[in-house]
């Protein structure tokens, strides 16, 4: 009977937003947790130890440390929104209705160029490392084999999406387990690599500085992306108001404590950084630890970790974003991308619609032209998210006590300048993409409200 009532609670809470519950709210905050890990992927260290080692002078934990302080702001900027606005859209809704209609389209426009870019990424990075073993399989069948499985988990229904992660989730931290053992065993008791405990891997002080810490923010920052995927299930959990907020900033810490064991261990393995081969490194130092075994394991949980999980969890939060502003009518076709399955009760259109265009990003974009939208869209719709919630809270609905002042004046606006300060280093041609990618979404937007007029229907009492 309680846990009735909260879903009684959650419909009315939704239906005073303006709209109806559609999809089926089946997620604890156990989902949340893991749908977010498994986003941020627990192993993804070992696609950026080697850069992140000569770029730090071997103090990778520490550039995680400063990511997770980095990012907690923003993270807190997601929480406070996610209880005033528990609806599927995440920053879209909560910079439409916490600031702007227009300005939350352009930036559900951005948000929704990082996150549709991401699964094209990650397949084909899967494709090639998979490809470099297999090397008569075309990257093009296994590009589009990852993303078929994604396609049909994700449009069968979010409880299958949940067990899915689930187990991947428990494949890599299974994988990490042995790794860390099998380094325990070679540094502390084989007497390998340092040889035992150091701090130099955390900090050394006549290198640390503020122009590293700045170049350490903005190398942690991208490799945080993904936390705030949690945000687009609000309207598929049970208690979405308490939940997703927690979940977000939890899996955040969570998983930069998880990034920073590995990377520790591995420092203590391998203290020679400089020998290390860029690319390869992490994979390296398992088999150094661990053998060949240990080194192949590794490989073929990252093309599975990297090509189905994390591309799996990227595109069912893109196919709610799509949903949720085609439900507003706000993109071409929104009458077939607002639809929710009868049965499966997912945005299945759009779902099916993220997966026909992944394919033909991977296909036709150069991965150096996804990555440069990816990160614009990605910390623009961040610096908007962080900007709204000063607005709303402070300005519009006046909590202005000391404890308004710092929840909703000084911890967003850390979180907004950090986010700067790394969106500001971005390179020309970063912006040009970028850029141009927003001024389709502004011509977009002037079309669909004729020149900036209308406004969604949920949002006309407003």
């Amino acid at each position: 009977m309680k846990v009735q009532t909260g879903l009684n609670e959650n419909g009315s809470a939704l239906t005073n937003l303006g709209y109806k519950q559609e999809l089926k709210r089946a997620l604890t905050m156990k989902d949340l947790v893991v749908y977010g890990l498994i986003t941020m992927l627990p192993i993804a260290p070992i696609q950026v130890y080697g850069m992140l080692a000569h770029e730090s002078s071997g103090m990778v934990p520490l550039v995680y440390l400063v990511g997770i302080v980095a990012m907690v702001f923003t993270a807190l900027s997601y929480s406070q929104m996610s209880k005033e606005f528990p609806i599927a859209g995440s920053v879209y809704s909560y910079v439409q209705r916490g600031l702007n209609p227009h300005v939350g389209f352009a930036t559900g426009w951005l948000i929704a160029v990082d996150y549709i870019m991401g699964p094209a990424l990650l397949a084909s990075f899967s494709a090639m490392w998979l490809n470099s073993i297999f090397p008569a399989i075309p990257t093009y069948l296994l590009i589009l084999l990852f993303l078929f499985i994604n396609t049909f988990i994700n449009a069968r229904g979010i409880s299958l999406t949940a067990r899915t992660n689930l187990v991947f989730l428990i494949m890599e931290l299974s994988v990490l387990a042995v790794f860390i053992a099998c380094t325990i065993k070679f540094v502390f008791v084989d007497g390998n690599g340092m040889g035992g405990f150091s701090l130099a891997p955390l900090i050394q002080p006549d290198k640390v500085n503020l122009e590293f810490l700045a170049s350490a923010a903005s190398i942690a920052v991208l490799g945080f992306l993904g936390f705030d995927v949690i945000s687009t299930l609000s309207e598929e959990v049970k208690e979405p108001r308490r939940t997703v907020g927690r979940a977000t900033v939890f899996s955040l810490v969570a998983i930069g404590m998880i990034f920073m064991v590995q990377t520790y261990l591995a420092s203590l393995a391998h203290p020679n950084y400089q020998d290390l081969d860029p690319d390869m490194a992490y994979f390296d130092i398992a088999r150094e630890v661990g053998g060949d075994l240990l080194y192949y394991l590794f490989i073929i949980i990252a093309v599975a970790a990297v090509g189905i999980a994390n591309a799996l969890a990227i595109q069912s939060a893109i196919a709610r974003i799509i949903y949720s502003m085609s439900r507003d009518n706000l993109l071409p076709f929104a009458g077939i991308l607002g639809k929710i399955h009868p049965v499966y009760k997912t945005p299945f259109n759009a779902t099916i619609f993220v997966g026909i265009v992944s394919f033909f990003v991977a296909l036709f974009v150069s991965i150096e032209t996804i990555i440069k939208l990816v990160n614009f869209g990605a910390l623009t719709s961040f610096m908007m998210l962080n900007l709204t919630v000063i607005i709303y809270f402070i300005f519009k609905k006046k909590q202005r006590d000391p404890k308004g002042l710092l929840l909703y004046g000084l911890l967003p606006l850390l979180g907004f300048s950090i986010i700067f300060f790394v969106w500001s280093g971005f390179d020309t041609m970063t912006y040009v993409v970028g850029g141009s990618w927003l001024a389709a979404g502004i011509i977009l937007g002037a079309v669909k409200s004729k020149g900036y007029r209308e406004v969604p229907p949920t949002m006309r009492d407003l």
